[in-house]
């Protein structure tokens, strides 16, 4: 299975195993052998970037937590807690999805349960970051002081 190499400032080694056809990456907050689809790739990049680049404790992140909106059930992809309150929700695709509007407007409504302070939405590639005060959403480029 070829990868792409994703947008981050890490390299992370993962364990990958394949059993016939399909692939596998060990996930180390659910402590099993999870399918590796491309947007578990990029989850799994978050994961490593926010324990082992972020100092972030295993147990400040939650994997595809359950919520209700509007009596449908989603599940968010990551969010990380600070003192077990909600701080950064993410929202990621795979590589090939191009982040949109669709995207943010997904982040958000997830968020209108969550209400983290801050959203990350991520292909992998890119990487869009907002903060959420006073009802607001404001986008920012990290990269940039």
């Amino acid at each position: 299975m070829q990868l792409p190499k994703l947008n981050f400032d890490s390299d992370f080694n993962f364990n990958i195993k394949r059993d016939k056809d399909t692939f596998f990456i060990y996930d180390i907050l659910r402590k099993s052998w999870i399918v590796l689809t491309p947007e578990e790739w990029v989850r799994q990049h978050w994961v490593h970037h926010f324990h082992y680049t972020e100092g972030y404790a295993l147990s400040a992140l939650i994997l595809e937590q359950k919520i209700n909106i509007n009596n449908t059930s989603k599940r968010i992809d990551l969010l990380v807690t600070q003192k077990t309150e909600p701080f950064i929700l993410l929202e990621c695709k795979a590589p090939n999805i191009t982040l949109s509007e669709a995207t943010f407007e997904q982040a958000a409504r997830y968020n209108s349960v969550i209400q983290a302070p801050e959203i990350i939405l991520s292909n992998g590639l890119q990487h869009i970051f907002t903060h959420y005060r006073n009802g607001e959403y404001r986008f920012w480029d990290k990269n940039k002081s």
